[in-house]
């Protein structure tokens, strides 16, 4: 067909004029518009050939190609997306289909136009090519289509619209740049490439810079291989199952630009009326300039993918100005600028999500506060002395540090002790009883960051923690007491051997005690076991197929229950429900479940009926 010869749509002439006339000043917004424009045509042409396979031939690669002339001062950038036909040229490049654009111009001729985005307000980017040139042609072949069509315009009134051959589908745009010392080199090399990853730089689909042929030493032109400029993943539209934390903290870095670890993150991906993604980190260190209110603060924003803005202050206030991190809606327009982000609903309801997570996360910290000691060893002593706990000489909310505790010990002892375990059963743990007798105060931790902690914890000080579950007990004993404990082994020698043959499936060995003042046994746990804490976490967790512990029972020689086993033992007779009845018992008092509950409740019942005949 002949060429055909257009006006543009009133608005667009309009527009263009004050476009071309410098009304939007960072006139580099072309190339990412451009580049954008590209990865929408491939979505689509990857969308549609979900229904119809012949759109997208296998084998076919998705990308975006850039290269310019500087001779002859041309910008290409061309893609193999959906493609366009005259239609859609006409629809698409000849006029703007939103209301109230007329109005907004007239306005915008009677105002102020140096502080407008113009872009921003209607969506017009394709239209800001002509900040930069004199003369646009788009080749473009719609898939599943043979004729291709050349759409010329010089950003003035008209545009030419001609069939064209063309054998690949998609759209080839050709920028002829303006002359003039006051227009930038959007020819150099470095320039494009550091636009395209700027805003680009996660866009989905391969971008590629083919550099301009050299001559070699011959005069001969050498090409040289297309480089691709967007090799960085979008962390943040990742399923959290799939990013370990070393990604996170790489990526904190990135984003951050900080070179320490950050204190904590949260990742969240909302769906429904609006989607959008968010990734927020807490700094390790306090920034710089925290102190400074008129210092630049914010989260980068994207919009599919696509850069839009550094320290976007809509979304979040200024006393969280720490924060670091990315959003990226699929909602927004693309072209948003700070004007429409002010009253935006969409950025509003953002914000709000993005607050909450970020005092989660700050609540998350402060009750697990122990966790921050835990990962800083260079300060280890000083942060030993904020830890505080509760201990079995404590009341109410009242906590003991460390430093206290060492000042109270009494004359002879030697270790820091604790015990871990159950909020509600480790303050009434038979292990108790003796440290409480000889006045020993114990520290209660029931945090379950604190089994994590104490495996590394050694000592504060001088002295050393044990942990009062595990292994055995050097309480000073006096001469009476250790020819006592000696004695005591020998004549319950019998019963510890019974009971260790009839729990031998649960149980690693029966021994007497000398921690037991008033119950009749506990369980304790090897040295080089799991404890029954970990234990318990390991299996909230999933961890389903832990290998057996076994654990230690002692028995206490001074309880009646003990004393009559004894003598049952001795006679040979059957200790029937009593050896259930006592592990039992032993694992409620530490605040572990039974494995069979049914089991244990029966034999409780055949005892109490037998202690009523």
């Amino acid at each position: 067909m002949a060429t055909e010869k257009m006006e543009f749509q009133t608005e667009v002439r309009d527009m263009l004029n004050l476009m071309i006339h410098s009304l939007y000043s960072n006139k580099e917004i072309f190339l990412r518009e451009l580049v954008s424009n590209a990865a929408d045509a491939l979505d689509k042409r990857r969308f549609l050939s979900l229904s119809d396979a012949s759109l997208l031939p296998v084998g076919t690669q998705l990308k975006i190609d850039i290269s310019v002339n500087k001779e002859g001062k041309r910008l290409v950038i061309e893609d193999n997306g959906i493609g366009m036909n005259k239609d859609d040229l006409i629809n698409c490049l000849g006029t703007i289909a939103r209301s109230g654009t007329k109005n907004f111009i007239k306005n915008l001729k009677e105002g102020d136009k140096g502080s407008v985005d113009l872009i921003g307000q209607f969506g017009v980017g394709f239209y800001s090519v002509f900040m930069v040139a004199k003369k646009v042609e788009v080749l473009t072949l719609k898939a599943g289509e043979t004729q291709g069509y050349l759409w010329s315009s010089d950003g003035t009134g008209e545009f030419e619209i001609s069939e064209a051959p063309r054998t690949d589908v998609g759209t080839k745009i050709t920028l002829y740049l303006k002359d003039g010392e006051e227009d930038e080199d959007w020819t150099s090399e470095w320039k494009v490439k550091d636009i395209v990853q700027k805003y680009s730089g996660f866009v989905s689909y391969g971008i590629y810079f083919h550099p301009e042929p050299t001559k070699n030493d011959k005069g001969e032109l050498e090409t040289k291989e297309p480089q691709r400029l967007n090799d960085k993943t979008a962390l943040w539209r990742q399923s959290e199952k799939e990013i370990t934390p070393e990604q996170y903290k790489e990526f904190y870095n990135v984003i951050g630009h900080e070179a320490d670890e950050p204190a904590a993150w949260s990742h969240s991906h909302a769906e429904g009326s609006q989607e959008f993604w968010s990734l927020v980190y807490i700094p390790s260190k306090a920034p710089f300039n925290i102190w400074h209110n008129d210092a630049l603060h914010g989260l980068k924003l994207y919009v599919k993918k696509v850069f839009i803005m550094d320290d976007c202050k809509e979304l979040l206030p200024p006393w969280l100005r720490f924060v670091r991190g990315v959003v990226d809606s699929e909602d927004l327009p693309l072209n948003v600028s700070r004007e429409i982000l002010q009253s935006n609903k969409i950025i509003t309801n953002i914000r709000k999500h993005v607050i909450k997570k970020v005092l989660d996360t700050l609540q998350n910290m402060a009750d697990k506060l122990k966790e921050g000691f835990y990962m800083n060893w260079e300060h280890l002593d000083e942060l030993k002395k904020l830890l505080r706990f509760e201990s079995t000489k404590t009341e109410g909310d009242a906590l003991v540090s460390l430093d206290e505790y060492v000042k109270r010990m009494p004359e002879g002892q030697k270790e820091i002790y604790y015990l871990i375990g159950d909020k509600n059963a480790v303050k009434s743990n038979p292990m108790l009883e003796a440290f409480k007798a000889k006045g020993y105060e114990v520290l209660l931790m029931s945090d379950g960051i604190d089994e994590f902690m104490m495996n590394s914890l050694l000592e504060f000080g001088d002295k050393k923690f044990h942990d009062i579950a595990r292994g055995d007990v050097d309480f000073e004993k006096t001469e009476d007491e250790k020819k006592a404990e000696e004695e005591n082994k020998g004549i319950f020698k019998g019963l510890c051997e019974n009971l260790q043959k009839l729990l031998d499936e649960d149980i690693k060995e029966v021994r007497v005690s000398s921690r037991l003042k008033d119950s009749p046994c506990c369980l304790v746990t090897s040295e080089d076991a799991m404890s029954a804490q970990m234990e318990r976490m390991m299996k909230a967790m999933g961890q389903k197929n832990l290998p057996k512990s076994k654990r230690i029972l002692e028995i206490n020689p001074t309880h009646p229950i003990c004393e009559m086993l004894k003598k049952k033992a001795e006679a040979n007779e059957d200790l029937g429900d009593w050896p259930k009845a006592l592990y039992g018992q032993a694992l409620l008092a530490e605040g572990s479940p039974l494995p069979n509950p049914a089991e244990y409740v029966a034999a409780i019942t055949k005892l109490l009926t037998a202690s009523v005949k």
